[in-house]
């Protein structure tokens, strides 16, 4: 009989893979990149092809214990001298190689006879693994020696140094590693050149350290991917800097070493240190030397300049985000009346939720607001159906009418007794002290979300829902439509029902009712505080703070565009 038992076929050898062709005008792949994409492929990404960084704790360390070795010093003598040294100590040395499309700076060389040997210094104690080292540091040790070599030196092994215990751990080049690692440089190669940022790890212990947990979102990614785990908060890069306000008429701004020093009439009237500022905001007559602007755009630190009556004109960044896939996706989205009338209903959508959320949390008025609640949720479905953003336009303005038709009955009856009655919404000019606060809130609160986006990396001018004009921010007047209520409308009531400006705050000069120099300290106190309150997100179930929370927002927007997310997610809290 035939013999029909089933066999195990032989294991087949994998055969590696060429590497890429090597495009001269692409820049040459830092070993640090390399180290990054074996530790995890969307980190890289996001650092060497989005530009992303993030300050933490680690890297800040990891700065420090870099201190010594990156101040240069010793010499790399040629390769056929180096045997005719007593000694090599070589510190902070570059090498790179056009052929390989590789760079390293290397922290010290140390050589034994003929060979060479790198030394990479790391923080912390050495980890008790196999092999000593975790993989993507002996792969970005084996990236310097594969440098060295292709300048002709002899270089079999390399050494990791740990500050923290000053234990050497030496790692043998042998073909295994040399294997691992081409296939790593291949890999984030490829990664690059396809410009597909890979997905998130899923539920490891790698993010919540992760300088770029904040920008990656990893958790929240997969939440709307389908995973069942709930989001971990983001505790990783807390910020504690906080906006600089400056609106004294003739005031200076100047920088003495680390600090910003505010002079009025030549006489320094306050000092704040910089690592303590997140912004600088400058109304009216506010002179800052070139000296201060220059260390501002430095440590991108963005100013922001207002006319005196608070009307945001415009900001003053650096170089700018270099995350250009990010500006061609939202380019791409904003060219499509399709994908502008989708965004743009769920903003709208949003900021109606928004609005009745803050009517049912503050009315006081003498009748129910059931019936105004229940219109309201009339006009969400209706624009579900619209076909143009034309037609949004006028339910979104009939639902702002119905809204601020009943604003007076969220301010507290003393005090509309008190100057504070309110009748109906007119921008420009402001006839009475509410709409005067207002509109002094949705300036606060478009700058605010200008410099995020421009921190995320989006241009802050084309938008989906405001068409473009000349000196417009569109994108931010988009995003800032859900948080109108919750963080401007409810600033002026605070302001106003808790006694934080009063009366005599406003001048009236003609039809125009405007804040008193004293009256906008005390309204910017009230507006930064709710940016610094925590709210229970509704759907990641972890509390963050609004200023926190724009910037989720605009990343999950980036997310959106690229691909990533099959929508945007509004922020609706109940």
């Amino acid at each position: 009989m035939e013999d029909k038992t089933a066999t195990t076929p032989p294991e087949q050898a994998e055969l590696p893979l060429p590497l890429p062709a090597i495009d001269l005008e692409l820049p040459l792949l830092p070993a640090r990149m390399v180290n990054e994409y074996v530790y995890c492929p969307r980190l890289a990404y996001l650092e060497w092809v989005q530009k992303e960084w993030e300050d933490s704790r680690d890297t800040v360390e990891g700065r420090h214990t870099h201190r010594r070795v990156d101040r240069p010093g010793g010499k790399l003598p040629a390769p056929r001298e180096v045997e005719q040294q007593e000694r090599i100590h070589a510190r902070s040395i570059t090498l790179e190689s056009e052929r390989l499309g590789l760079v390293a700076r290397m922290d010290l060389i140390e050589a034994d006879g003929d060979r060479v040997i790198p030394v990479d210094y790391k923080r912390g104690k050495r980890p008790h693994v196999p092999r000593g080292a975790y993989e993507p540091e002996r792969v970005q040790l084996c990236v310097q020696g594969m440098l060295l070599g292709e300048h002709d030196y002899r270089c079999e092994q390399g050494v990791l140094y740990y500050a923290a215990g000053r234990e050497r751990v030496p790692v043998p080049f042998d073909e295994e590693l040399r294997h691992t690692t081409r296939k790593a440089i291949d890999g984030l190669r490829r990664l690059a050149a396809e410009g597909r940022i890979p997905p998130p790890l899923e539920d490891s212990p790698k993010c919540p350290r992760c300088s770029l947990v904040s920008i990656c979102l990893p958790d929240e990614i997969n939440f709307f991917r389908g995973s069942e785990l709930t989001p971990r908060p983001l505790v990783v890069g807390q910020k504690t800097a906080l906006p600089l306000y400056v609106q004294t008429h003739h005031a200076k701004i100047t920088k003495s070493g680390e600090r910003l020093d505010i002079f009025v009439d030549d006489e320094k009237t306050q000092s704040v240190r910089l690592i303590d500022v997140s912004q600088v905001a400058v109304f009216g007559n506010v002179y800052i030397t070139t000296p201060a602007l220059h260390e501002l755009m430095k440590r991108s630190i963005p100013v922001s300049w207002h006319g005196f009556g608070g009307w945001f004109m415009g900001h003053t960044i650096g170089t700018g985000h270099k995350n250009v896939e990010l500006r061609t996706a939202q380019y791409q989205a904003s060219f499509d009346p399709a994908r502008c009338l989708h965004l743009a209903k769920g903003l709208i959508e949003a900021k109606i939720r928004n609005c009745r959320t803050l009517l049912r949390r503050n009315w006081k008025g003498p009748d129910s607001p059931n019936p105004l609640l229940a219109d309201l949720r009339g006009d969400i479905r209706q624009l579900q159906r619209v076909p143009d953003l034309q037609s949004l336009l006028g339910i979104e303005g009939a639902a702002a009418s119905r809204y601020f038709g009943v604003f007076r009955y969220l301010i507290r009856d003393q005090n509309r007794n008190q100057s504070f009655d309110f009748t109906t919404r007119r921008r420009r000019p402001p006839p009475d002290p509410v709409n005067a606060l207002l509109s002094y809130a949705y300036s606060l609160l478009t700058r605010t979300w200008v410099v995020t986006l421009s921190a995320v990396g989006f241009d802050p001018y084309r938008g989906f829902l405001h068409q473009p004009r000349y000196g417009r921010p569109a994108l931010a007047l988009d995003l800032m439509e859900p948080f109108r209520p919750l963080i401007a409308d409810s600033a002026v009531l605070q302001a106003i029902n808790n006694g934080e400006v009063r009366p005599t705050d406003f001048v009236q000069v003609a039809n125009s009712v405007n804040l008193t120099k004293d009256g906008r300290k005390r309204f910017i106190a009230t507006f930064e505080r709710r940016m610094s309150q925590e709210v229970t997100h509704p759907l990641f179930r972890y509390r963050t703070s609004y200023r926190r929370l724009l910037e989720i927002q605009a990343r999950l927007l980036g997310r959106f565009l690229q691909g990533e997310l099959d929508d945007y997610p509004n922020f609706t809290p109940r």
